[in-house]
């Protein structure tokens, strides 16, 4: 399914993004994982020997301006083209109420979750139309979309505002085979959700499974919206989550 295709995966040194790259990997694809720690890069490198000539690194932070840019250009020079992204990087930043939230705190959240997703399609979106169409998905969250958690302003909104970028990039680039998705997860278990078994317990309660993902099912909807298996879906919001966000008990 991803033969000759080429994925830009980011955050692919752990969690979701690794996973999704041992995914892709396995079904072909060309892979280009992005990621700040060179050394978690490397690991998942490793794991995958059979894919080891099908795989480049990039190592950067999501937030710097040039990072996007640059990360395309690897694809470009690796595999010479792009063929789908799967910009997964992210963070939850301080988290506390609004009027004890530092500007810095704010700002911080907004590039990494908010403004690189932007920087993010303005550079891959015309490496996608050099090869006539692709895919591109934003990792969202239910945080902000269904719901709305204590200390989460921030992050709640960067998130939100990906899902109405993706809607605007999918209308003004449909036209040219460029499809363009926000995947929602629902509690994963991946670094960012730690690892304190109180608050994995409470995180599972609000799901109506019970439990928390495992990143490779969160994977696995990924893979699903850069794959030929979801060529009529774009412009939405999809949900991977569990049940959470019809659950109120």
């Amino acid at each position: 399914m991803f033969h000759g295709k080429t994925i830009l995966i980011t955050g692919a040194s752990s969690g979701i993004g690794a996973a999704t790259a041992r995914l892709l990997a396995e079904a072909g694809a060309n892979l280009v994982l992005a990621a700040r720690r060179a050394d978690r890069l490397e690991e998942v490198k490793a794991s995958l020997p059979e894919a080891a000539d099908r795989i480049a690194i990039h190592v950067g932070d999501v937030a710097d301006p040039q990072f996007s840019e640059a990360s395309v250009k690897t694809a470009l020079e690796a595999f010479g083209g792009l063929d789908g992204a799967f910009n997964n990087a992210g963070t939850l930043g301080d988290m506390g109420p609004v009027p004890e939230m530092s500007l810095d705190t704010w700002n911080q959240v907004m590039a990494t979750n908010l403004n690189a997703a932007f920087l993010a399609a303005k550079h891959q979106i015309p490496a996608l139309r050099a090869r006539g169409g692709g895919a591109i998905v934003f990792t969202s969250s239910f945080v902000g979309h269904t719901i709305g958690l204590p200390g989460m302003a921030a992050y709640a909104a960067a998130k939100a505002g990906l899902i109405g970028l993706t809607q605007v990039l999918a209308v003004e680039h449909g036209a040219e085979g460029i499809r363009v998705n926000a995947l929602l997860p629902g509690g994963t278990k991946t670094e960012m959700a730690g690892e304190d078994p109180a608050f994995h317990d409470y995180v599972a309660g609000l799901h109506a499974l019970k439990r928390m993902a495992e990143p490779e099912e969160v994977a696995r909807a990924a893979q699903f919206l850069l794959s030929d298996a979801g060529s009529f879906v774009t412009g939405s919001a999809m949900l991977c989550d569990g049940g959470n966000s019809i659950t109120k008990a």
